[in-house]
């Protein structure tokens, strides 16, 4: 395990990274706590913002594909219409609308997008498993 593969990455990959480790940790906890409450609202505002900056940053992050966009662009253009989206439903009171949508963000934005990150040539994999 080395952080030089970050490092040397750019600052875009830096903000990505940090803000979608945050994200994780605090989504994780949100699907295991009550929902409605207080902390749930509260924790779910930061994880919104989170999740919009890790989603945003990785359009400045084209290492694969000759440095077009690829799939996980599309994972990203996913997020960023689905926060809106489960926001307005959970304002709404559609609060199943709401639940699914963020369950589908946490499993597509955070763990495909972050399982697919672990494949050979991406940056995380060579800071995890080594060149």
């Amino acid at each position: 395990m080395s952080l030089q593969p970050i490092i040397a990455a750019g600052l875009a990959v830096q903000i990505h990274l940090v803000s979608v480790l945050i994200a994780f940790v605090i989504g994780t906890w949100m699907m295991a706590r009550p929902k409605g409450t207080m902390p749930h609202k509260a924790l779910g505002r930061v994880y919104v913002v989170l999740l919009m900056a890790s989603a945003i940053s990785t359009f400045w992050i084209r290492g694969l594909g000759h440095g077009g966009f690829g799939f996980l662009h599309l994972l990203s253009l996913f997020v960023l219409l689905a926060l809106p989206f489960a926001i307005v439903m959970a304002r709404l009171g559609r609060v199943q609308a709401h639940r699914y949508t963020m369950i589908g963000v946490y499993l597509g934005g955070i763990w495909i997008a972050g399982l697919l990150t672990l494949l050979p040539g991406r940056v995380l994999h060579r800071a995890t498993f080594g060149s």
